[in-house]
């Protein structure tokens, strides 16, 4: 299925545009910034990055190295490593989709395909980032040079980061949970944006950020999931989203508060859409 460059970067920046419309309560979003950015530092970022993710001359690994350094160079801090490490392989994905690869097996083969090559340009990116709570590690370190391909380097860092666990489990997150719930609460609701804020509400009631627990362990995990149970449930007993913005402003003050950003969901938010808009092409 050939689709082209121009209209990637279109669908891209369209998923990254719901992230920040959709009311994201401890993350930021046009109700709120927070943690130090702005709304315009995560638009700027999409339009800047939206490029070379979609460059078909790039492998996959120098889609996210140069998507990460564009981002850097517009905005001096890292917005969106962690959107761009999982909208890369969905991307690169759409030159292998057929009527034969559903896009989960497409993205499950771009992953299985990843080289050293990959990994290398991937840790580079990694590095440049900075991301908050990335420390050095014994095995495969991002300041070093890679030894394995990227799935390889992926399982190794699974089982404390829910980005690199989709690596791993082919997107299962993404396609067996979150695709789900949002084509739901988006039909129900008709609002796209506050269809984010539910699954985003209900994925933290069930799985916990990594984000946050690279920051503080599990201080905060059950806290948040209560919150969130709490909020998701309010999310699915109505029909007008809007009445429920004085719990969400909040929710929203009393995470940020205690410096709490659920970032790692926000990024699969992201993902999530996009997601669907790549499934809506072959509709």
């Amino acid at each position: 299925m050939y689709v082209s460059p121009k209209e990637l970067c279109e669908l891209y920046r369209q998923a990254c545009d719901v992230d920040v419309q959709a009311f994201k309560p401890g993350n930021v979003s046009v109700y709120a910034d927070g943690h130090d950015m702005t709304v315009a530092d995560f638009r700027l970022s999409a339009e800047v990055s939206a490029t070379p993710l979609c460059n078909p001359e790039y492998c996959l690994g120098e889609k996210i190295y140069y998507a990460v350094k564009a981002t850097r160079e517009a905005v001096g801090c890292n917005t969106n490593l962690g959107i761009i490490l999982l909208c890369a392989p969905l991307i690169q994905s759409i030159s292998y989709k057929s009527s034969v690869l559903t896009l989960r097996q497409a993205v499950c083969k771009v992953i299985i395909e990843s080289t050293i090559d990959d990994a290398d340009w991937v840790f580079k990116a990694i590095s440049l980032a900075s991301p908050g709570g990335l420390g050095q590690s014994d095995e495969q370190d991002v300041n070093e040079k890679a030894s394995v391909n990227l799935l390889e380097a992926m399982k190794i860092a699974s089982f404390k980061d829910l980005i690199a666990l989709q690596y791993l489990n082919g997107y299962e997150d993404i396609f067996n949970f979150a695709v789900i719930r949002y084509n739901i609460a988006s039909n129900r609701l008709n609002d796209r944006n506050w269809a984010a804020t539910s699954v985003y509400a209900e994925m933290l009631s069930q799985y916990p950020d990594s984000h946050i627990e690279r920051k503080y362990g599990n201080q905060y995990t059950k806290w948040v999931a209560t919150k969130m149970a709490q909020l998701s449930e309010e999310l699915l007993k109505t029909d007008n989203p809007e009445q429920l913005k004085p719990m969400l402003y909040a929710l929203d003050q009393e995470l940020k508060l205690y410096d709490v950003n659920p970032g790692t969901t926000a990024d699969m938010i992201v993902a999530t859409v996009l997601t669907t808009f790549l499934e809506d092409l072959n509709q």
